[in-house]
């Protein structure tokens, strides 16, 4: 990287081009001023482990630092915790801005992962058949603290196939947990759940993962007996509902394999979906996988809907409740309001005018429902639109944005809001505070939130001219 300053002072081990990603993850991508220092980048991220190197990329004709640097640490654990740690910080007390951190991600990839990002929080290893979910969790916990744990099973026999899941909360638990583990679980990051099997990964497991599309059996080879028959007479869709386990995770099976890509692309039509998996079984041709809704509504309204589905056409896809443990009757109690949310999102977000139609479209009409966990501020009055603007804060909605109503009813419930607003087919918007507390309050409360089946990710945004001022990256 003929553009980087360096510094691998003290004699310690300086790693080559082709060592850059090794281990992988140990590398973090740094956003900083112009005026920030080798050594101090040196004095701050020093504390989190071993640093073999540190890159500052400056201008190819004045040297002048670009505001970029690398870190390269001796392990990933390090890395991630330094992220953790430093992202939103200030190196030194005359900066004005906090600097970003994230992971840098291998060279041919060019795509860097910041601390919300589910691939530096998921590990796959391999488990002793008779482990339990509460077995591998016991296991595991050492590490950090686990938001939840899979074991894959085969959907026939319901046997375990010596295969699992563990999620952390932090990438740095994750990290943790590859390195310390005992070496027989072999574990590592598991592959992105909305990418097909085409990483390195694939060598350590591809019997449990489905090959590339081009490589699907044909599908009248797996048509099911019975196909003149109506669309759904071999799926009754209220058979045996009452004595089915209700969850928010869906097993789904079909005769014809299937990518996650395609998985993924199927059931997302349900708003609220937070992942699915593929599983391969390696004495069958059929397809596994595993979905998982934010909420049992969505999960429902899945089952209903997509059971008996023709993908591809010919081939019908089953879809059953997985059983986690949860109780059916709380579920069910709040079932109809969480249905309620999930189609009204849809249905705004789709068709400007059923907005007006829901909330009444004028500034007298009652505020539209809030469906959250969050524990949110009563309303309060907006700045008027004169005020000056304090701060501004960055929103980014999965799997669309909220409307327009929903968002300032959220926004002005820590006051001083000036204004929010969406940028016009993307899935982003802004929020204008006449406060700085005030937009502090708000990413406290919101960042990482489901407000109404959309996730928010809420942090401070770029001012107005150094947006304007922003190239297309080169390095």
């Amino acid at each position: 990287m003929d553009e980087a300053g360096s510094c691998a002072s003290g004699g310690g081990f300086r790693p080559g081009v082709d060592n850059l990603d090794e281990p992988p993850n140990s590398r973090i991508f740094l956003v900083i001023s112009k005026y920030t220092s080798e050594s101090v980048l040196r004095e701050r991220f020093s504390p989190f482990g071993e640093i073999q190197d540190i890159w500052v990329v400056r201008d190819k004709h004045t040297k002048e630092s670009k505001g970029i640097a690398f870190v390269k640490f001796a392990r990933s654990s390090q890395a991630c915790r330094a992220m953790e740690e430093m992202h939103g910080q200030c190196l030194t007390p005359s900066d004005t801005k906090p600097i970003k951190v994230f992971i840098a991600q291998s060279r041919s990839s060019g795509s860097h992962r910041d601390v919300e990002d589910e691939e530096l929080t998921r590990i796959f290893v391999m488990i002793p058949k008779s482990y339990t979910e509460e077995d591998l969790r016991e296991k595991f916990k050492v590490f950090g603290d686990i938001e939840y744990c899979s074991i894959i099973k085969n959907k026939v026999t319901g046997e375990s196939k010596g295969l699992g899941y563990v999620r952390y909360l932090k990438p740095s638990q994750a990290a943790q947990a590859i390195e310390n583990c005992d070496r027989s679980y072999r574990a590592i990051l598991a592959e992105p759940k909305n990418k097909a099997s085409e990483s390195s990964e694939q060598d350590y497991y591809s019997n449990m993962r489905q090959e590339t599309l081009g490589h699907e059996p044909r599908v009248n080879m797996f048509s099911f007996v019975g196909e003149q028959q109506s669309e759904f007479s071999s799926f009754d869709k209220n058979d045996n509902r009452g004595q089915e386990a209700i969850s928010k995770r869906l097993s789904v099976v079909s005769r014809v394999p299937f990518t996650e890509e395609q998985l993924f692309s199927i059931f997302d039509i349900v708003p609220g979906l937070e992942y699915c998996e593929v599983q391969r079984d390696p004495y069958s041709n059929y397809g596994h996988g595993v979905v998982q809704y934010f909420n049992v509504a969505s999960a429902i309204y899945a089952k209903y809907k997509l059971h008996g589905f023709q993908y591809p056409p010919g081939n019908r896809i089953g879809v059953s409740f997985i059983d986690d443990g949860s109780n059916a009757t709380d579920l069910l109690r709040k079932m109809a309001t969480q249905m309620v949310a999930a189609q009204l999102a849809s249905m705004v977000w789709n068709n400007a005018s059923q907005q007006q139609f829901l909330f009444g479209g004028s500034s007298g009409s009652q505020l539209p429902q809030i469906q959250t966990d969050v524990a949110l501020p009563s309303c309060k009055k907006k700045a008027p639109p004169d005020t000056p603007v304090k701060e501004r804060l960055f929103i980014v909605f999965n799997p669309h944005p909220l409307p327009l109503d929903v968002l300032e009813d959220i926004f002005c419930r820590f006051g001083n809001l000036i204004e929010v607003y969406l940028v016009s087919g993307k899935n982003v918007g802004y929020a204008k505070y006449a406060d700085r507390l005030s937009a502090n309050d708000a990413i406290t409360t919101l960042h990482g939130k489901i407000l109404n089946g959309v996730r928010l990710k809420v942090m401070l945004a770029d001012s107005p001219r150094e947006e304007s001022n922003k190239r297309q990256r080169t390095y």
